[in-house]
């Protein structure tokens, strides 16, 4: 055999033996990260869901999933809302936590973000923007304040703070968040909010 042969041979043996490592990895790995998943999902409807200490699945669709986080009684407390939309980077996917009567905001956290180090990526933090998003008007659409108000009392009920040098990594979340609302209101206006909630024990 040539040595060209040779050579052929041994790097189809190793891609073939590398593909398949890789496809052992892969499978090995994919129950696990899911779990981590649904752990992740679950820790953040808590978190945004005052008085929650269980959750049940609502409504999914594309990009959007919509749990009710349950008091320790099986009562509905509010909705947690799982979301999506692009950033200045990236997908930004956050939780976003509205009371049952879909009128206030309690509670937003950003779940995978890859905007800017130091800029864009602010938007996790809770004393440069998630803060400002506590208590927040969910009647009508939210807007971001610029320039951004040096604390919340600054704000109306409408708006939330920019991050200084990050308008456009604020402005997506917001506009996540809106497009979240109109979503949640369709949903609402055809009862399978309603029905969710009451069969949510």
């Amino acid at each position: 055999m040539s040595l060209a042969s040779r050579m052929v041979v041994v790097l189809t043996a190793v891609g073939f033996l590398s593909g398949a490592f890789l496809t052992t990895v892969g499978l090995l790995t994919q129950e696990r990260i899911a779990l981590n998943k649904k752990l992740e999902i679950e820790r953040a409807i808590i978190a945004v869901v005052p008085g929650a200490s269980a959750s049940r699945l609502i409504h999914e669709e594309k990009d959007l999933a919509v749990y009710g986080g349950l008091d320790e009684s099986g009562r509905l407390a509010g909705y947690a809302v799982y979301t999506s939309g692009v950033g200045f980077q990236d997908k930004i996917v956050l939780m976003l936590g509205i009371d049952s009567a879909l009128a206030r905001i309690s509670s937003l956290v950003i779940l995978d973000q890859k905007e800017t180090p130091g800029l864009g990526a602010k938007i996790t933090d809770g004393e440069s923007f998630l803060d400002y998003w506590e208590g927040k008007d969910f009647a009508g659409p939210l807007r971001l304040r610029k320039p951004p108000a040096e604390s919340p009392a600054g704000l109306s009920a409408s708006e939330v703070n920019t991050i200084t040098g990050a308008t456009i990594s604020s402005q997506a979340v917001v506009d996540i968040v809106n497009a979240a609302r109109e979503r949640m209101l369709k949903l609402s206006e055809s009862g399978k909010l309603t029905a969710g909630g009451e069969n949510a024990r």
